[in-house]
């Protein structure tokens, strides 16, 4: 189904969320519709802010919102659903669109492996009545789960749910994503690699992880050295941070993307307080979800180091040239303080980029074992 079809039969007239893969046409459109209105379509640092945002724009206006996710951000939603949008407590209606990663029977990643087992299971539990979209849904049948919705659900102040099956809507335009940034991503990270020598490495999800993959292939250095977050967006910096303080013997580092720290900013206040000597945060900024196909963040503009100073971190610095981030990578792989290096990067990645070839629990045994010698 095309998106604007879906959205004209849909009839909202605000949209928030956190960028998907599956829901990458939809982004795409609003990106491009409501480009340079920065009321109507707000990305959100996370699926719970999305969720607050919506139920401020329904108690400002009294009209129903959309919020718009991956089905792993089903758990960040929640407690605002449980706890404010809920019948017995603010009674919040809202459409919630979800793209159904995992989906049973069809091939995914890992990481999107149980969630998309529980995704329909867990709407179910939170109340919320949904209705799968493939793509073989026509228009007529949107249009009756619609009315039915604004007649039985929404007017009583519900939540319902559309979740999206991997090709149920499209878009022939692509919303063009790019930064003024010059650093390749991949290339920043074979430094971090170089520098780092036999130290352990936490990265985030995505793209990055992906890359830290391959290069450890192409240069035959196995991969038990790093810990791959393939999953739990936002939370590798908070897995680093456990590491270093029972490991305080070795040098750690997190490799992070903007949009994960974003996502749970808070992880870097604890970091500050915690202070461990030996953790090095490096934050890969291009402002972008590139891993989901490139919607910016709200933090291409944004100045990570001074937010690590401000929260704590005793140091940290942004660094935009190859000779900047050797330079900064050679400091703190001396320094005994923690430290955060913001890295400026461009989008943009090879096309012909793989995925991790080994399970997430070989990753971890490996991970595990090496970290104990």
């Amino acid at each position: 189904m095309n998106v604007k079809d879906f959205l004209d039969i849909v009839g909202v007239d605000f949209y928030t969320g956190v960028p998907d893969s599956q829901l990458k046409s939809l982004c795409d459109y609003l990106a491009i519709t409501f480009k340079g209105d920065n009321t109507r379509h707000i990305i959100a640092a996370n699926e719970g802010n999305a969720a607050a945002l919506a139920t401020g724009y329904h108690l400002a206006t009294g009209a129903v919102p959309l919020v718009y996710m991956q089905n792993s951000g089903e758990g960040n939603i929640i407690n605002p659903v449980a706890s404010l949008m809920n019948e017995k407590v603010y009674a919040i209606p809202c459409i919630f669109v979800v793209g159904w990663r995992g989906e049973p029977g069809v091939h995914d990643e890992p990481q999107h492996i149980y969630q998309g087992e529980v995704t329909l299971k867990l709407l179910e539990d939170m109340k919320i009545e949904y209705f799968v979209l493939t793509p073989s849904t026509s228009k007529e049948e949107l249009k009756t789960i619609i009315t039915k919705w604004k007649r039985d659900n929404l007017k009583n102040n519900k939540q319902v749910a559309i979740v999206v099956k991997k090709g149920a809507l499209e878009l022939a335009e692509k919303a063009p994503y790019k930064n003024s940034n010059t650093l390749n991503r991949e290339e920043v990270l074979r430094h971090i690699i170089s520098a780092t020598k036999t130290d352990t490495i936490v990265s985030t999800t995505g793209k990055i992880s992906r890359e830290l993959f391959e290069i450890r292939e192409a240069n035959k250095e196995g991969h038990a050295y790093d810990f791959l977050t393939v999953g739990s967006m936002g939370h590798s910096s908070s897995i680093a941070l456990g590491i270093a303080l029972f490991k305080k013997n070795k040098k750690i580092w997190c490799i992070d993307g903007d949009g994960a720290v974003l996502m749970h900013m808070g992880a870097m206040s604890v970091i500050a307080n915690k202070e461990p000597k030996n953790l090095v945060h490096i934050v890969i900024n291009n402002g972008a979800h590139e891993t989901v196909g490139g919607m910016p963040t709200v933090m291409e503009n944004s100045n990570i180091a001074k937010i690590a100073l401000a929260v704590g971190y005793p140091y940290a610095v942004s660094v935009s040239t190859y000779d900047e981030l050797d330079r900064e990578l050679a400091k703190a792989k001396k320094a005994k303080t923690l430290a955060l290096i913001e890295v400026k990067c461009a989008l943009g990645c090879r096309s012909d980029l793989g995925r991790p070839t080994t399970t997430p629990i070989q990753n971890k045994v490996a991970f595990m074992t090496k970290l104990s010698k």
